[in-house]
């Protein structure tokens, strides 16, 4: 199985050759360096090898803080990476998914972390029971009284929880738009979006256009994302989908692009529900021909 390696550093002035070492010690062929916060989790290299890792890679860091500062974050990686059938290993750490102690002990990581959420839950509901048994009230008293000032601070907190929820997801979705629109409707992009993702974590197109809107505004996207898709000829659609997702991975295999797009419930040419290499290879040939690929 090929392995991939992913070493990452806080800051400039720390050098991933020591992680690199390691990881080429470890058998890995491909190793991908990034100097970002472990804690921001909409880093670019590490969207870009989430996106190119294939069914039965194995991702591999020497330490997990190297991958994850968080379990959920850690446990989201690892959804991901199981999604397209590949597996995660950390050198200095018990956690190889591909073998069957390494998959025990994620399911206790897990079991760990819903224990602490419930835990959570459970004070939180025995704390505001211990209130109202005294008479006091919950809430800000500045929104019960309907204050503006206080609204607006609610207001700008509740934007800054959303902007934090987005930049987790960023990732999955900002290099797609920023790639494909307005060149695609929005419907398209949707489908390409949510095509290598969990059932759980995929966008209705409304919630992405709401998304997508907040980057604008605060200049992460350009406005032109926002543009009127342009009519497109009909024979011409299946063409561009397929160069799209040719040009998220490029080393993307036919096989691969049929799978995703019988995920997204995409019929062939002649309306099949199963795809083939073949029709795929030549709407690829079709797509170079109209300038779609890069």
């Amino acid at each position: 199985m090929p392995l991939i390696g992913y070493a990452r550093v806080s800051t400039e002035d720390q050098t991933p050759l020591p992680q690199s070492q390691a990881l080429k010690s470890a058998g890995c062929a491909e190793i991908y360096e990034e100097h970002a916060s472990g804690g921001n989790r909409a880093r670019p290299v590490l969207g870009r090898v989430l996106e190119r890792i294939q069914s039965g890679d194995t991702l591999v860091v020497v330490r997990i803080d190297r991958l994850a500062r968080s379990l959920s974050h850690l446990l989201e990686v690892i959804e991901r990476l199981e999604a397209r059938g590949a597996f995660f290993r950390s050198i200095q750490d018990p956690i190889d998914t591909g073998s069957p102690q390494g998959k025990f002990t994620l399911q206790v990581l897990g079991a760990a972390a819903e224990f602490e959420r419930a835990l959570i839950r459970e004070r939180t509901k025995a704390g505001l029971a211990s209130a109202r048994t005294k008479g006091r009230v919950g809430g800000n008293p500045g929104l019960r009284a309907k204050d503006p000032a206080a609204l607006r601070k609610v207001r700008l907190a509740r934007q800054d929880g959303y902007m934090e929820r987005l930049n987790e997801t960023a990732q999955d979705w900002v290099p797609h738009v920023r790639r494909l629109r307005p060149d695609l409707a929005w419907e398209d992009v949707v489908r390409i979006i949510n095509g290598p993702l969990p059932e759980a974590r995929r966008w209705t197109q409304s919630r992405l256009l709401r998304a997508v809107k907040a980057y604008v505004r605060d200049g992460f996207l350009p406005e032109t994302v926002l543009a009127r898709a342009g009519r497109r000829e009909t024979d011409d659609r299946l063409p561009a989908i397929v160069a799209a997702i040719k040009g998220a991975d490029p080393g993307i295999t036919l096989q691969a692009i049929c799978e995703r797009l019988e995920s997204m419930r995409e019929r062939t040419p002649r309306g099949r529900t199963r795809w083939q290499p073949s029709s795929v290879k030549m709407l690829l040939e079709r797509a170079e021909r109209l300038g779609l690929l890069e």
